[in-house]
């Protein structure tokens, strides 16, 4: 039995009850010091990152699937993930019985604790893993029938195959980027209603996409399926994702084939890895499938989880973020290993690190919407901001943060922070 996220277990470090990462988490990424230095795998607790690398370097994971692979030197989390279910366990076992406040192993070793515990403020998050390939889901409801309503009118919102199977496209892994990366606002063609040929030039309805990624840690081979009851083997962790959207591009140009050059601009992901071990205790049902999915499709388990999700927008005249909507990761209606069993009916293989985003993730309400095309309803009710300012779409200067967090009982599973700010085109 997996007794990491027991909600009664505490540090010998301290950690804010609001922290995004108590002893119950136990992320995944990687970091290099703020003055330079390798690159290594590391976790975090409260306010410090913990270094796996110097860990296994004294010998902490003796008798454990990673020993003798040196899996946490490498500059990714790739090979670390290709070692599968077993090895993430057995890493996050050792973890939480060396933070834990009753185990003086590394706690009254000083020495050590000043070589693997470096606080936050004198590291730098690298990018955590090698993407080799990235689909991007459409699998929020809401979503979907706010973008159908806005185009094509009620009676018309969802298309006759939305119902039937997890919609995507395959996005630019190449153009993935980390937290805190500026994002240039694109060019490209665009074509207004009213004219009589397209024109080329800055695109002006940029937005954001409230999204979540999955990131595969085991694959499977060419020709091989993935069934549902064992989708989530291969499933490493999660992260935020902010897909960037240049609107006015997607609009003339999705037509017969889908986005291309609109979304391939950039797409932000936070740097923790959150383990499914993690969420486990959030759990939860999401939305009644109706019509019922075909069999491959059939879930017979709680797939989902109780993540709640926000957007938060920060213009060059605000000295703060402000919150433009909350949403949950639970409001998807097509869940992860939907997409996963899905995207493998081919025999496609998925690869180690492979991302599957979620597709934006959008509520019932108005102030749980995913995007500015939604929140604005298509252009034509302005966001308005506390200091006055008003926003149809993102723009120069704007800086938009995503946060996700599951509530426990006096802890929080978080996420982290997904943050870029939107420059002028060059």
């Amino acid at each position: 039995m997996d007794k990491t996220h027991d909600s009664n277990l505490k540090s010998w470090i301290e950690v804010d009850e609001n922290s995004d990462f108590p002893i119950q988490n136990i992320p995944f990424g990687v970091y290099s010091p703020k003055g330079g230095g390798d690159l290594h795998v590391a976790t975090a607790i409260g306010d410090y990152i913990l270094d796996l690398a110097y860990l296994d370097e004294a010998g902490y994971f003796q008798n454990t699937e990673v020993e003798g692979t040196e899996v946490f030197h490498e500059p990714t989390l790739n090979a670390f993930m290709s070692l599968g279910r077993k090895a993430w366990k057995d890493t996050r076992n050792v973890i939480s019985h060396l933070l834990n406040k009753d185990i003086e192993k590394l706690r009254d070793n000083k020495e050590l604790r000043e070589l693997v515990l470096i606080p936050m403020e004198k590291a730098v998050m690298e990018f955590p893993i090698d993407i080799g390939d990235y689909t991007d889901f459409y699998s929020s409801k809401e979503h979907a029938s706010n973008v159908g309503t806005i185009f094509r009118g009620p009676e018309n919102a969802l298309m006759p195959n939305w119902l039937h199977l997890p919609i995507a496209y395959h996005g630019r892994a190449s153009s993935v980027i980390l937290d805190g990366g500026d994002v240039i606002r694109p060019k490209g063609q665009t074509k207004l209603p009213s004219a009589e040929n397209p024109s080329f030039g800055d695109s002006k309805r940029m937005d954001f996409e409230l999204e979540m990624g999955l990131f595969i840690g085991t694959g499977n081979s060419l020709g091989e399926r993935i069934s549902i009851e064992n989708a989530e083997e291969y499933i490493f962790g999660m992260a935020l994702v902010n897909d960037w959207s240049a609107r006015d591009i997607q609009a003339w140009e999705y037509q017969p084939l889908g986005p291309f050059l609109a979304k391939n601009l950039a797409t932000t992901i936070s740097p923790w890895i959150i383990t499914l071990e993690a969420l486990e205790p959030f759990r939860c049902k999401g939305p009644k499938q109706e019509p019922k999915p075909l069999e491959y499709l059939q879930n017979s388990r709680d797939s989902t989880f109780d993540i709640n999700l926000e957007i938060h927008l920060k213009s060059e005249k605000m000295d703060n973020f402000e919150l433009i909507s909350s949403s949950n990761y639970n409001y998807l209606y097509w869940d992860m290993n939907q997409q996963i069993v899905h995207h493998t009916t081919t025999g496609c293989n998925l690869r180690t690190g492979d991302m599957l985003a979620s597709g934006t993730i959008s509520g019932p309400e108005k102030n749980s919407r995913g995007s500015m095309l939604e929140l604005t309803w298509g252009w034509s009710e302005p966001l308005k901001l506390s200091n006055g300012e008003e926003r149809l779409a993102l723009e120069d200067g704007d800086t938009v943060m995503l946060k996700g967090w599951c509530q426990g009982d006096n802890y929080r599973i978080g996420f982290g922070e997904c943050t870029g700010k939107l420059l002028p085109s060059v």
